[in-house]
Formats: structure tokens, sequence, C-alpha cells
């Protein structure tokens, strides 16, 4: 047997295995790579010091077809789902159960990489949490003549746990939870007693990560942004903490098992940090930090332009095209130039616009009708067979559509599914059904950051957990001020110093006036969390009222009942 690492020093320990919040986990797909869709159950129960704090368990309508194989090893069918809420609805709820928390789930990567991939699909942001992976604990401490396999059953069966596995979300995680007691059963006989050494026993641990722990030594305990810092003193890596101290700690233990972040650590020879009112506050200082540094080591240094917009050209027949910049009366922003292409062709197909990219001169076109034309999906001005006068309802219906005033576009392109469906043409049906979900989801996205950004400035308070409150100043779409009110202390003589203090932003031109989309969708959805109260704001914040039931167009289009029958 391998000898065990050697113990952190007392003042190391960290947070004690006993105190520490478990959620274990545990999803069901239908065997689609991770995406946007995809999950079919979510089962979890969190539990500290042995103790069952509470559960959430929950069907999940995964937008797709579940295989007869995967039906057949869950017993999870179609019928079932049907009426299941999808997953954009269900994370909120689910990260709001697994805050805080250390992960915990049966070959954790499958889990939470589904789970990641489900955030980033409907614009969440996946928290990073801590994660335990029983696979992993049992093979470093569970000889394979005594368990044979390394499979959740084997493992529930050497455990004794009091609820068998049975491919259902929530009767395996119940498993799990006895299968990790039983492990870390073992662990703290071997001396493993905190989350810190717990982590640190896991065998990715390497050398450098060890050596460096010191870097840490003099964080503060208190939120913020760290930033790795390398030998020319150039940023490596940013991210957030809500305890600093303890979550740098994490690097040089093995909690971070990513090969690029050990790679990182090895560089870096100090880390710094900013100390931060409270969450939203340090997510957004990563955001701009991120933004100023471009961090060989963040994914999101990558790709940092302001995203892909859809906006009506100048001429006299418009026609609708992307853009990388925004300007007033564009949709957007799109992560990615094949959404927003494929948002603008769903939008041009729903209204009538054309789709050509030649300019038509309104007093003497001379165009051939193209193969659209001749299907009536295109009224083919390019051939004089449409006037500028008569070609303007369908601008007027996606300018209208873009401002939130004007449905005409959606109810066409539904009664166009409604029609493939009722032909039983099933295919087409399915996939003009998933291009206008996209399409709502753009226009629902886009109403809710370009009302907030209008805004020139909101007050909002939200609840810190310790009986005081968390304040924000928002400006046109951008955090200008942060800090705490805490228990006990009046918040509004709190409020009129930040107000004060707060940074001045003058509004550009564009959607958004020129807050990043990012920062946007940050504070909407801090401003969501329950609990959180406006203080006071300049102007009412409000969606446009033609559009703000655009949950209800996604539901009809979901239920297109003939998409639950393929096959």
């Amino acid at each position: 047997m391998r000898s065990v690492q050697a113990q952190l020093a007392f003042d190391e320990l960290g947070t004690p295995l006993r105190d520490t919040t478990f959620v274990v986990f545990d999803l069901e797909t239908t065997g689609a790579p991770p995406g946007p869709s995809g999950i079919t159950e979510i089962g979890a129960v969190k539990v500290r010091g042995g103790e069952v704090l509470g559960e959430f368990a929950t069907l999940v309508n995964p937008g797709m077809v579940i295989p007869p194989q995967i039906v057949s090893l869950t017993g999870i069918t179609q019928a079932m789902v049907y009426d299941a809420p999808p997953i954009e609805e269900v994370l909120p709820a689910f990260l709001e159960f697994i805050e805080g928390a250390v992960l915990v789930a049966h070959n954790s990567g499958f889990d939470t990489s589904h789970m990641r991939a489900a955030c980033e699909g409907h614009g969440y942001v996946w928290p990073k949490p801590t994660v335990v992976c029983t696979v992993r604990l049992a093979r470093r401490i569970v000889p394979r003549d005594e368990v044979g396999r390394y499979n959740l059953t084997a493992l529930a069966l050497l455990f004794g746990a009091r609820t068998r596995p049975t491919h259902r979300a929530l009767d395996d995680a119940r498993a799990t939870v006895d299968v990790l007691h039983g492990l870390l059963e073992r662990v703290g006989n071997l001396g493993v007693h905190s989350l810190e050494e717990l982590m640190g026993y896991l065998p990715e641990v390497t050398v450098a990560q060890r050596a460096k722990r010191h870097l840490a030594a003099d964080l503060p305990s208190a939120p913020g942004v760290y930033l790795f810092k390398g030998p020319k003193d150039e940023v490596l890596y940013v991210g957030t903490a809500k305890d600093l101290r303890r979550r740098v700690r994490t690097y040089f233990t093995g909690s971070e098992g990513r090969s690029r972040i050990r790679e990182m650590v090895a560089l870096a020879e100090r880390v710094d940090h900013v100390v931060c009112a409270h969450a939203l506050e340090a997510e957004v200082r990563e955001l701009r930090l991120i933004a100023a540094h471009r961090p060989a080591y963040n994914r999101r240094s990558k790709n940092r332009h302001q995203g892909w917009w859809i906006g009506l050209t100048d001429e006299a027949f418009p026609r609708l095209s992307v853009v990388r910049l925004p300007r007033p009366g564009v949709l957007g922003p799109f992560r990615n130039q094949a959404d927003a292409r494929t948002t603008a062709d769903t939008l041009a197909g729903a209204s009538g616009l054309r789709t050509c990219t030649q300019r038509i001169s309104p007093r003497s076109p001379n165009g051939t009708p193209c193969v659209l034309a001749e299907l009536g999906r295109c009224g083919a001005p390019c051939a004089g067979r449409q006037s500028v006068e008569e070609y303007g309802p369908a601008v007027e219906s996606v300018s209208g559509l873009i401002a939130g005033l004007d449905g005409r576009p959606l109810h066409t392109a539904a009664a166009h599914v409604e029609r493939l469906a009722a032909g039983r043409h099933f295919e087409q049906a399915a996939r003009h059904r998933d291009e206008l979900a996209g399409l709502i989801r753009a226009l629902g996205r886009a109403h809710r950051q370009a009302s907030l950004a209008s805004i020139g400035e909101l007050i909002a308070a939200g609840p810190d957990g310790a009986g005081g409150w968390e304040l924000a100043v928002i400006r046109y779409g951008r955090l200008a001020s942060a800090g705490v009110a805490r228990r006990g202390v009046p918040p509004m003589p709190v409020v009129e110093t930040l107000v004060a203090s707060a940074e001045t932003v003058l509004p550009e031109p564009g959607p958004l006036h020129g807050a990043p989309p990012e920062e946007v969708g940050v504070l909407l959805r801090w401003l969501a969390r329950p609990g959180v109260r406006l203080v006071r704001t300049t102007r009412p914040w409000a969606e446009p009222a033609a559009v703000a039931g655009w949950q209800g167009w996604l539901n009809l289009v979901a239920d297109a009942h003939s998409l639950e029958h393929v096959g």
C-alpha cells in the first residue's frame, strides 16, 4: 500500500469533513454528449456530518427523443418527461441547492460535464465547485480484490448502502451518499480529517503544487478576486472566491485536477487579490480583469469580443446581416456567428425578408428569382415583383419584433411548425421547432438585457444570509458600486454613500448602451435571486409587453405533439 501523504500543518487543516456540506448528485441522460439538452432526470442529496439536510429530485424534458436502449436501462420513457420542465427551468433551483457545497458524484466527470454544458448552453454560470469523485476515491483506498469492480452497485454492496442503485437519479444519489460515508470512514483512519486533506489525498497532486502552498498564506478569509502571476509579473489566471485564503489553498492540495491549472500553478510566483464586498462584485471584477489582462489560463480569454449581432441593412430592400459591432436596432448578442446566422435565417423566413446579398435598385430591378421565390418564401423584389411599399411590412414586423412591439413573425413561424407536424413531416417540423425556440430564447435574452442596460441607475439589495443586505448600484448595465449593510446597520445611509462614490457611466449607442453582455447577464442573474429587492430606480424596470410572455411561446413550440411520437 502507498504511504499516506504528509498531513497539513494545524493552521492549514481548513474545513473539517464533519462540518463540510456535500451535495451528492446523479444525472440520467438520453445518452447524447454534453450540451444544452439531453438530461432526463436529476437527483441530489445534501448531507453534513452524516445527516441528510435535504433532497432535490426532478424529471427533465430533454428536448430530444430518448433512445429505446436508454429507456430500457433507466425506465424513463418519453411520456414520463413530456410534461417535465426543461433544463433551463430546472437549473436555477439546482444551482441554488448546491450553492456553497462540495459536489460529489460517482464518475463525477460525466455528471459535471453535462451540468456545465447545460449551464453554458442556457446562459448560466457554472459555479466551479470543489468536486469529489467517489470512483477516484474508491480506487485510491479500496483494493480491487476487495470489491472486484468500482461501479456503484459493487461499492454500494461493499458498504451496505441502504438504497440499491437502480439507474434512477435519486436512488443512485442516495446509494452514493452511503458509499461516500464508507470511503470517508476509511480515509479518516488514515489521518485525513479535513476537506483540504481529502482533496490532497487524491493522486493528481504534483510536487510543484504542494511546494507553493505558502503563496496563499497572507490571503484574507474574505470574498474577492485572486490573480496568479508569473515570473514576468504577467497575469496567468483570474478567479473568484467567497473565502480567498481557503480557495487559493485548494490549488496546492489537489482539488484542481485539470492539467492546465497544474501547469499554471507550477509557473506562478505570487498570488495577488482584490477584496470585494460580496460575490456579485467579485464576479463582475473577475470578468473585467479577464478582459483587461487576457490571462493565458482562463478559457474566457480566448474570445473576448462583444459577441455577434443581427441587424437590418440600410438599403431600399433591407435584409438581415450578422455584424460584430452593436448599433441601435440590432438583436443580440450571440455567442458565435453560427447561432446568429441560424437565428437570422429563421427570422427572415418567418417575416418574408429576402436572404440574398445583392443590392436591389428600387427603380430598375433586374435580378432573377431564386428558388425561395418559387417556393413562395420570398416576394422576389430583385425581379420587380415586389415594390418598396409592398416589402415594407416585412421590415416593420422584424423591427417591431426586435424592439418588442410586434409578435407577428412568431405567429407565422409557429403556424408553419404546426402545418409541418399536421402533414407528418416530423423531421422538418423538429428542425423548425428548434430554430424557432432558438429565436425566442434570443429575443427573451436580448429584451431582458436591453431593459436593464437602458436604466440610468438602479439600486438593489439582496439578503446576505446573516440578517444584513448586499447592496449594488447598477448604471446602464454596469456595476457602479457595491457594499454591505450588516445586520443591525441601517441600510439607507450605506446606500447613499455607495451612490455618492459610484462609478460614472456614460451610455453609448447600441442595445446595451456599451455594457459588456457578460456583465449584464451576471447582474440579471443576481437580480433574479430570491429575496433581492429594488431600492429605487431612475425609471421603471420592465420588459416589452408584446414579448413579456416569451416563455409561453417556448412552451407552445415544445408542445408540438407530433414531435413526441417520432419513430
